[in-house]
């Protein structure tokens, strides 16, 4: 694969990201967890750590960040956001490269609970309060079934990107 070839592949991931974004924003979840969401966007940061790796992620993460900022979003928003997304990725780079007994869905849970730590510990400081940590357990089990479906479907689009790609380089 070339690097023009590379950069649509990652724009157009960067896009799903942002899109995935959004349509979570308007998916009603029940009154169980206050700010939970289901994490779809992070279906394309496992998708893009696995098939191109760390820094392609990382810049996807920004980027879908900054763009959920400018069309959604507001700027304390995009704090919470991309402290989070940042830690998560690292966290999800670490658990694929170095815990070999965590699978696909393991490292997608650690993900999520990376995530809504980062989350609690932004608002934390912000808030100027740390008994915001109270909340951690709730966000934690929810972190559990979040990160399950996000790993499955990271699973099934990583394969199939994989396959594309393949395609593409005997292709080429």
């Amino acid at each position: 694969m070339n690097k023009l070839q590379r950069y649509i592949f990652l724009s157009l991931l960067t896009a799903a990201a942002l899109i995935l974004s959004i349509l979570e924003g308007m998916i009603p979840l029940p009154y169980i967890a206050p700010g939970a969401k289901l994490g779809l966007s992070n279906i394309v940061t496992m998708t893009v750590i696995v098939v191109f790796g760390f820094k392609d992620a990382m810049l996807v993460v920004i980027l879908r960040c900054i763009l959920l900022m400018l069309v959604a979003t507001n700027p304390v928003t995009f704090i919470y956001s991309l402290a989070s997304g940042i830690m998560s990725t690292v966290a999800m780079s670490l658990g694929l490269k170095y815990c070999k007994k965590l699978s696909f869905i393991g490292v997608s849970v650690l993900g999520a609970m990376t995530h809504n730590a980062t989350q609690v510990t932004v608002a934390a400081i912000i808030f100027g309060t740390f008994n915001l940590y109270y909340y951690m357990p709730v966000l934690s089990l929810v972190s559990i079934f979040t990160g399950c479906f996000v790993g499955y479907s990271s699973i099934f689009v990583s394969d199939n990107l994989n396959r594309t790609l393949l395609r593409l380089r005997r292709e080429v």
